[in-house]
């Protein structure tokens, strides 16, 4: 038996699973949200019950501490030195990584030279594996990459329409995210309606902080939203997904400013913050729109508007779909934002959506489309843990 932890680092979160492996016995989870913001989340499960905390969470750094702290508070083992192995999701693996590595040097300088491509996420993920490396300096590593499934791409899904040298020369291209959620998730569809995922198209929506929106054939890849970087694709929490790249310039023109300063705007000052002007947590911006906020109603109708936009393209690229599945933060459980997706491409997809169990559905794997649909729609927790702590294990030998 051995313990393996897998961490997973979002752009403002930090999920984990602790896990008795090969069982893939789940000894405890949890997560830390909000991270960044003023008052952050930090909830551990124990005994099937859980223990949440309201405390800031400045960066990564502090979520790990409190992480390995609650590991050892809650006797879920008695030392640190029980842990076996560690996985870590990494979202950028650009043309370096196409499958899961145990990590070396090397490996920590090619994902830190890929930054640029994923700012939100691989300093924060490079953040967390020098925080376990310190506290746990007597086991191995593996970085599992979101940029892997997407391998499966063909280029007239992965180049973009610029000069090709640009994708000889800088590697400038398609990469995509979340491919370890999308995987997950794609094979549980096809196990939900008991089909071999071989023969099955699928539409994956991982729509949480930062989003994406993957068209799966036959279990391969063949489209997804995020481009270079989790900038592209359709709005997030603070991302402004894809745009007129004239209106990069034409800003830095009247604002004045750098790459670097308009990078911030992108990344970090747009998205459902930048048109809200509330939150980039889609659950603050829900409370708004309730309570009549018309600029919080707006960013809900935009957000809306840019995924079944999305949705429609794979549509016609697959030819036909057996499945869309919701998975992530928002997927999971913003009933209200799901809701208005469904009803929004109901007449165009055919779809017969049981409305009223889609509004009590949160973070539980249900089928909300009734048979009558022409389309199945689950939502389904994704479980990117388990995949990265079954890679782990078999990488490091365990």
């Amino acid at each position: 038996m051995s313990k393996i932890i897998a961490v997973n680092a979002g752009s403002s979160s930090l999920k984990f699973q602790l896990f008795s492996m090969p069982e893939e016995k789940v000894l405890t989870s949890g997560v830390a949200e909000r991270i960044g913001l003023e008052e952050g989340i930090f909830t551990i499960k124990v005994n099937n019950e859980k223990h949440t905390t309201n405390t800031p969470i400045k960066d990564h750094s502090v979520a790990v501490n409190l992480l390995l702290e609650a590991l050892v508070k809650y006797g879920i083992v008695k030392d640190l030195t029980e842990i076996n192995g560690a996985g870590h999701r990494i979202v950028q693996g650009g043309a370096y990584f196409d499958q899961s590595v145990k990590v070396d040097e090397d490996v920590v300088s090619k994902v830190e030279e890929l930054c640029d491509l994923a700012p939100l996420h691989n300093p924060a993920h490079l953040v967390c594996y020098r925080a376990f490396k310190e506290a746990l300096p007597n086991i191995e590593h593996v970085f599992v990459f979101d940029t892997a499934f997407h391998q499966t791409m063909g280029p007239e899904s992965y180049l973009f329409p610029v000069p090709m040298n640009w994708y000889t020369d800088y590697k400038v291209r398609r990469y995509g995210a979340h491919g370890t959620s999308h995987q997950y998730v794609s094979e549980r569809a096809a196990a939900l309606m008991n089909k071999d995922i071989k023969d099955t198209n699928i539409i994956t929506c991982h729509l949480g902080n930062g989003a994406s929106i993957t068209a799966i054939k036959g279990g391969k890849c063949i489209n997804t939203s995020m481009g270079l970087t989790p900038l592209g694709g359709i709005m997030m929490g603070t991302r402004s997904g894809d745009l007129d790249p004239t209106v990069v310039f034409y800003m830095m023109k009247k604002l004045n400013c750098t790459p670097d300063e308009m990078d911030t705007y992108l990344n970090k000052k747009s998205g459902m913050l930048g048109i809200s002007g509330i939150s980039s947590d889609a659950r603050d911006v829900q409370a708004a729109a309730e309570a009549g906020n018309e600029r919080a109603i707006l960013t809900q109708e935009l957000y809306v508007n840019r995924v079944i936009n999305v949705l429609g393209g794979y549509v016609m690229q697959l030819g036909h779909v057996d499945a869309i599945a919701f998975t992530a933060g928002l997927g999971e459980n913003d009933v209200n934002m799901r809701g208005m997706i469904l009803k929004a491409c109901e007449e165009a997809l055919g779809l017969s959506i049981d409305y009223d169990l889609n509004a009590t559905v949160r973070g539980k794997e249900v089928k909300i489309s009734n048979e009558d649909s022409k389309v199945n729609v689950f939502v389904i927790p994704t479980n990117e843990e388990v995949v990265i702590a079954r890679d782990t294990m078999r990488i490091l030998g365990l």
